[in-house]
């Protein structure tokens, strides 16, 4: 969920000028995310959120130019975006293909996710195998695979 949440802060900052946390807040109620205001105010120190002024002189929030200091996991699906060439599932199968060496990093970071529909993952060198619950377990991951790659 924290995830989730924190993507929709990225999108809500890129798609609009939101100029206060209780704006962000209002903002995220609205896309259907019960939070609190200083969860939001974590959310925005853990992404590097900064305010910045715009050219009319008001201020909204923008993610930081500098590195972002983020936890194992974010790392991991940072690692993850970066190594996937392609992904397909076949009935509860999902293949994904990687750079050559990294199928483990995107393993892990599958299991990271703590998907209840997955039952394990096996990786090669360049090929990572997903075994899911049934069909539409897997439909399901490869949305999410679509999502974090977009």
């Amino acid at each position: 969920m924290k995830s989730k949440r924190q993507a929709k802060i990225l999108e809500i900052i890129a798609s609009r000028d939101v100029q206060t946390q209780e704006q962000l807040l209002s903002e995220l109620q609205a896309a259907g995310f019960q939070t609190t205001q200083a969860t939001i105010s974590r959310d925005i120190k853990e992404l590097r959120i900064v305010k910045e002024v715009t050219g009319l002189g008001v201020t909204r929030y923008t993610v930081s130019g500098g590195e972002p200091t983020t936890g194992f996991n974010e790392r991991l699906h940072t690692i993850f975006r970066e190594c996937i060439l392609g992904y397909d599932y076949a009935q509860n199968i999902i293949v994904i293909r990687t750079m050559p060496g990294l199928a483990s990093a995107a393993g892990s970071a599958i299991d990271a996710l703590n998907r209840s529909g997955v039952v394990g993952t096996l990786a090669g060198d360049d090929t990572l195998l997903v075994v899911m619950r049934d069909t539409s377990a897997a439909a399901a991951l490869c949305g999410e695979i679509r999502a974090l790659l977009d």
